[in-house]
Formats: structure tokens, C-alpha cells, sequence
């Protein structure tokens, strides 16, 4: 049986090294394509554990990690996440950013994405000041190479649950399974106000 279980403070620091291997294993997919090592996935998650406010959903199958969602306050996040909304006049104080959302391919679809929209939204009106969730999805054309055939978006969902698209965008680099050095992606941010 599948639960879910939601970790803020210090209960971070000991989720450190499943969610590394979860990021590896599910960025490395479609639409991601993410060539991750866990060395720079646990200095990744090491600086996202320490950092206040932030919370963390896992989904757990037995005592093993399957799956797991982030969220800060956005005021947290990295200046190139933030800058769009600077620039649009928003300020980063009123957003609770979604990070990453993995989940091992055999669990999908039962219900854990809307168990980890649910409580990264709880914890996210429980931040002083706090009226909307946002987080970014990366940007790829429908006739990329590496696009599976059966690969489905995740538009559909997220509009359910309430989120819209937005005009702002942001731009991250990483290396991905098809090149041999970090290349720019640019992911378009989705709202929802809480």
C-alpha cells in the first residue's frame, strides 16, 4: 500500500539520498532528458533541505521512496526563477514555487500527483503572505527527436487541478542524455491561486 507523508526542517536532511536517485532516475525521461549524477544530486538536495520553509512529499511503497514533489517560498528560489516575476512587477513574496514532481513510472496514475499537489498546497497557505502556487515545466517541440511515441502532456492535469499557463518563462541549464555538455531549456511557469 502506497502513502504519502509530507517533511519540513530537519526531517529533510534524512530524504536526501532516495529523492538524489528518484531525480536521476525519473528527470532522465521524456520531457526532461536530465543526465544527472547523484553527487551533484545530493549537493542539489543538501542546499534544498537547508533551506527555510522548504517541504517535501514522498510517496512510499514499503519503506522506499517511489516518488516526491517539492516546494519553498519563492523568495528562496534561485535568482534566474525569480526574475520573471520581478520583471512582470510580481513579487516573489506571494508565490510558493513547486519544484520538481517525480514519480517511478509503475506508480503513475493513482492518484499520488494529486496527493502531492494537495499537501505542497496546504504547506503553501500556511506561509505568511502566500496566495499562489506556481511552478515551471519545461518547453519541448512536438516533434523532438527523443519525444516517445505515446509520451502524453501533462496540461490536462494540471488544468484540474486549477493551474494555468502564464506568459512568463524561465531558462535553466542541464545536461541531458543527448549532449555532452549543459544546454539551455526554457520552462513556462503554471498558476493557481490558493
Amino acid at each position: 500500500m502506497i502513502r504519502t507523508e509530507f517533511f519540513t526542517g530537519p526531517a529533510l536532511a534524512e530524504q536526501i539520498a532516495p529523492l538524489s536517485a528518484l531525480r536521476i532516475a525519473v528527470f532522465r525521461e521524456w520531457p526532461y532528458l536530465y543526465d544527472g549524477t547523484m553527487a551533484s544530486e545530493q549537493g542539489f538536495m543538501a542546499g534544498f533541505a537547508a533551506t527555510n520553509g522548504a517541504g517535501i512529499a514522498i510517496a512510499f511503497d514499503g519503506d522506499h521512496a517511489v516518488g516526491a514533489s517539492t516546494c519553498l517560498p519563492m523568495t528562496e528560489e534561485d535568482d534566474h526563477v525569480k526574475a520573471p516575476f520581478l520583471a512582470a512587477g510580481l513579487d516573489p513574496a506571494r508565490f510558493c514555487y513547486f519544484g520538481e514532481s517525480v514519480l517511478l513510472s509503475p506508480y503513475r496514475g493513482q492518484g499520488i500527483g494529486l496527493k502531492f499537489f494537495e499537501l505542497r498546497e496546504a504547506h503553501a497557505r500556511a506561509m505568511p503572505g502566500v496566495t499562489t502556487a506556481t511552478f515551471c515545466a519545461v518547453q519541448r517541440p512536438l516533434l523532438h527527436n527523443l519525444r516517445p511515441a505515446n509520451a502524453v502532456p501533462l496540461d490536462n492535469f494540471w488544468r484540474k487541478r486549477s493551474y494555468l499557463p502564464t506568459d512568463l518563462s524561465c531558462n535553466m541549464q542541464w545536461k541531458q542524455i543527448d549532449s555532452d555538455d549543459k544546454v539551455p531549456n526554457t520552462l513556462r511557469f503554471w498558476m493557481k491561486s490558493l
